[in-house]
C-alpha cells in the first residue's frame, strides 16, 4: 500500500515538473526564425485569376440558391411513388 502511494506521488510530481524542466532546458527564442528577413520576388506579369470571374461565381451561386429553393418548394406532392 505504501509503495502504491509512493508511485502515485512520483507520477504526480513528474507530471507537474515536466513543463518547467522542458522550458529551462531549451529556450524557444534560439529556435525562432522571427529575426530572419523574407524577401518577395518581383513579378512582371499580372495575375488575372480574380479578374472577371467574380461576377460569374456570383451568378452561379445565385442560380444554385434559386434552384435549391425551387427543389425545396416543389409543389407539395405528398403522394407515395410506389403503390
Amino acid at each position: 500500500m505504501r509503495f502504491t502511494k509512493f508511485l502515485t506521488a512520483a507520477a504526480a510530481v513528474s507530471l507537474a515538473a515536466t513543463p518547467a524542466i522542458a522550458q529551462a532546458a531549451t529556450s524557444a527564442s534560439s529556435l525562432s526564425v522571427a529575426s530572419a528577413q523574407r524577401a518577395g520576388a518581383a513579378d512582371s506579369q499580372n495575375s488575372e485569376l480574380a479578374g472577371g470571374s467574380g461576377i460569374i461565381i456570383a451568378v452561379l451561386a445565385a442560380a444554385a440558391v434559386i434552384a435549391a429553393i425551387v427543389i425545396a418548394v416543389d409543389g407539395g406532392d405528398d403522394e407515395p411513388v410506389s403503390p
